[in-house]
């Protein structure tokens, strides 16, 4: 096991200290002061300012890499979220590998997708969304080292209430809890040289490939769902380093005949031709 990923262990459980701490501490009402229950967090944090120091933490960027052009994962009409082409890191962390990271979700015409709600309705079904159970294609000729698909779909986070019970609530549960929860159901692609590509948020069950197959550019690996921490049927996807997002780090890509769309930008990906195997 890596330093980096003992580090995350270590800091994880830190933070279920501080939470079991303050349960016990409010619950038994023991006397000591209420700030000790503060000092697994307080450890957690230091730990990780220290292997930020000496280079080994898993959100420290290293040297900027030339953008790997793939192709696109998708097919239609889609938008960007959170791109790279605005700024980096894309999601506000390198954290998990997502330094390049970029969101999309689906817009087949004008209102196809519902808006952001301040109230009512507090959540909505995948299947409100076009991009639930949209196909997801390989960008490369590749190896799945990666792939899970039995985490459950929920509804979405898009009112006010739901996008700070995601926040303030669920994102910090999921955080705690491991990678694997906060990218729900994913797909890992070994795609040579060093440069693994992650699809997260997928759907249930929809997975057409195992951990050890190979496949080829333009086939259809999984379906778009709303698993993990997401707000809203979409796809995450991004380009690392290394097979695990808890240690890796983010490497720029760039999808062939696209390019890097803005956020907010809408484009159009051709529908792509799966080539033979060789």
């Amino acid at each position: 096991m890596s330093a980096r990923k003992l580090s995350m262990i270590v800091f994880r459980c830190l933070q279920l200290g501080f939470i079991a701490l303050v349960a016990a501490h409010v619950c038994l009402d023991w006397g000591y002061p209420g700030w000790w229950d503060f000092l697994p967090l307080v450890l957690a944090y230091a730990l990780i300012a220290v292997v930020n120091r000496l280079g080994g933490a898993p959100d420290a960027p290293r040297a900027a890499r030339a953008p790997v052009e793939v192709a696109p994962p998708v097919a239609g009409r889609w938008s960007a979220l959170n791109s790279p082409a605005d700024r980096t890191p894309s999601h506000g962390v390198h954290a998990y590998g997502q330094t390049y990271a970029i969101d999309l979700v689906a817009e087949p015409e004008p209102g196809a997708r519902p808006g952001f709600s301040f109230v009512w309705p507090l959540a909505r079904r995948g299947t409100d969304f076009p991009a639930y159970g949209a196909p997801l294609f390989a960008v490369a000729d590749a190896t799945v080292v990666r792939a899970e698909d039995r985490q459950r779909d929920h509804l979405s986070r898009t009112s006010l209430p739901g996008l700070l019970y995601l926040t303030l609530m669920e994102g910090s549960v999921r955080e705690m809890s491991g990678v694997r929860r906060i990218l729900g159901n994913h797909l890992v692609l070994d795609l040579g040289d060093g440069t693994y590509a992650a699809y997260a948020h997928l759907r249930r069950g929809s997975l057409t490939v195992r951990e050890g197959d190979t496949v080829r550019v333009g086939q259809v690996l999984a379906r778009v769902g709303n698993s993990g921490n997401s707000s809203e049927p979409h796809l995450h996807f991004q380009l690392m380093d290394g097979p695990d997002p808890d240690t890796a780090r983010g490497v720029p890509f760039t999808w062939r005949g696209i390019g890097v769309p803005r956020g907010g930008e809408v484009f159009d990906a051709p529908e792509p031709t799966p080539t033979a195997p060789a």
